[in-house]
């Protein structure tokens, strides 16, 4: 059964995306736009009564939250494709560290710049200065204990690639491309070398929307042959 992500291709639900490619699970997204507030519609209010995105429908069963949902999958999924929330009770552990440590120290000052310096001007506000310097501040501190962790094992909660690291992708990808701060990420040696090891899921993720626009492109070329071929 494919599974429907309901959001845009971006942000948090991109964390859901990518969760999805790495298990090989089938979906497809139904887009809501957030500049149009869409989330708002009542339809969508029944899904999500908060208004954020993601949530997921997967036949009878709906959930939202972006990293429940990667928990869910991750455990629903556990012995397909990539192994993600370790082998033992203490890898579990470091994981459900580190993606908290995610949600409540890395994301929301790098949440607030994305919404200062991208989201913000397209709705038409100023970005203002001084939260930015504020956001920033408190990110580098929280990448300075990130250098340390990863000065003594090659990924957040231990030597394997898991949940934890696969959180950090969407957001971590505005700050080295929209928002023109990948210095951050570059200063520092190891997390340096675990964004480029990381990132590589994005590669995939690239590659998936091209061959989807590949497919589509064909699809309607084909149709319309057979449109031709009917009216001939």
């Amino acid at each position: 059964m494919v599974v429907k992500v309901y959001g845009p291709s971006y942000a948090s639900p991109k964390r859901v995306i990518a969760l999805f490619i790495e298990k090989g699970i089938e979906f497809e997204v139904v887009d809501v736009d957030l500049f149009k507030a869409e989330n708002r519609n009542p339809d969508y209010l029944k899904l999500q009564p908060f208004g954020v995105l993601p949530v997921i429908q997967d036949g009878d069963y709906t959930l939202y939250e972006s990293r429940a949902i990667m928990r869910y999958y991750a455990e629903k999924y556990k012995s397909q494709g990539t192994e993600l929330l370790g082998k033992t009770i203490e890898e579990r552990g470091l994981i459900e560290q580190w993606l908290e440590v995610e949600a409540h120290n890395y994301q929301p000052p790098l949440h607030d710049l994305v919404v200062e310096l991208l989201f913000g001007p397209k709705m038409g506000k100023t970005p203002d200065p001084k939260r930015i310097e504020k956001d920033e501040e408190k990110l580098v501190r929280v990448l300075d204990v990130y250098e340390e962790r990863l000065s003594k094992t090659k990924y957040l909660a231990g030597g394997s690639f898991s949940l934890a690291d696969l959180s950090h992708l969407p957001f971590t990808q505005y700050l080295v491309t929209s928002l023109e701060k990948e210095y951050l990420i570059r200063d520092r040696e190891h997390v340096s070398a675990w964004w480029d090891d990381i990132n590589q899921i994005q590669d995939l993720f690239r590659l998936m929307i091209y061959l989807s626009l590949i497919w589509i492109e064909e699809f309607d070329h084909l149709n319309k042959r057979q449109s031709e071929q009917l009216r001939s």
